[in-house]
């Protein structure tokens, strides 16, 4: 088992299962940025898999599989069919993006007080 982040360390001891998902997915896993890249655009405006891989300009193979993720995880829904299928947030996501938000400033928080230290380590 990897070791857990510190800014996940530090978040209340309580949390309820779609919380500890957030944290899972954004946080204590491999690709978590680009994964809210391409949730916060599918927040902004509904797209295919192609439209996210343009407006991000990433690869589409990438795009698929952080899509591939969210959907697993019941973060986004879909409209249509094969290559022209448009992404949605779930109303699960639209109701807890707050807490997504909330993650997200304390990792950023986390990583400006660890540069900060390793800074001042340096001198």
């Amino acid at each position: 088992m990897g070791k857990v982040p510190k800014v996940l360390e530090q978040s209340s001891s309580f949390m309820d299962a779609f919380e500890r998902l957030l944290w899972w997915l954004f946080a204590g896993s491999t690709g978590a940025q680009t994964r809210f890249q391409v949730l916060n655009s599918v927040r902004e405006q509904p797209r295919n898999a192609q439209q996210l891989s343009q407006a991000l300009s990433l690869d589409y193979t990438t795009i698929r599989h952080h899509l591939g993720v969210l959907e697993k995880n019941r973060l986004v829904l879909t409209e249509g069919d094969k290559y022209g299928k448009l992404y949605f947030l779930s109303e699960l996501m639209e109701a807890n993006w707050g807490k997504l938000e909330t993650i997200t400033r304390k990792i950023s928080d986390g990583n400006a007080d660890s540069k900060k230290n390793n800074r001042t380590e340096q001198k």
